[in-house]
């Protein structure tokens, strides 16, 4: 088992990571009868796929010698009715400037294979973009 969620009430649930034991609440958005109050459960999806990018990266990074500290990713979701649902997400990367051209390639190819970009669906825009400005 992977995780528990137990719904608490007033749209919230309590989320836990079952190995460590961590846990995070989700709240509906308020354009949804939420009280907005945490992450909802579509933030979680967008904000997954930028920290999927990131983690891959991250690895990449490691084996390449590069450091990545301090790379930060702004996440904007967007949502579509008749059905609810997301319909794209931006992901804005900022990313070291000491990076060469043949080390930059390589991490954005692996971001953009990350295992959540694979599992999203087809209909969602993705929008990725890579600014090395740190």
């Amino acid at each position: 088992m992977t995780s528990k969620v137990i719904y608490t009430g007033n749209l919230r649930t309590t989320c836990e990571h079952v190995r460590s034991g961590d846990t995070f609440i989700t709240d509906a958005p308020i354009d949804n009868n939420g009280l907005g109050e945490a992450f909802s459960p579509t933030d979680t999806v967008a904000t997954g796929l930028a920290s999927c990018m990131m983690t891959m990266m991250g690895i990449k990074a490691r084996d390449l010698e590069i450091n990545m500290v301090d790379t930060t990713a702004q996440v904007t979701k967007h949502m579509a009715a008749d059905p609810r649902r997301i319909s794209k997400i931006e992901v804005d990367l900022k990313l070291p400037t000491d990076i060469t051209d043949k080390h930059r390639k390589i991490l954005e190819n692996t971001a953009r294979t990350c295992p959540v970009l694979y599992s999203l669906h087809p209909d969602i825009e993705k929008v990725i973009t890579f600014n090395w400005v740190l």
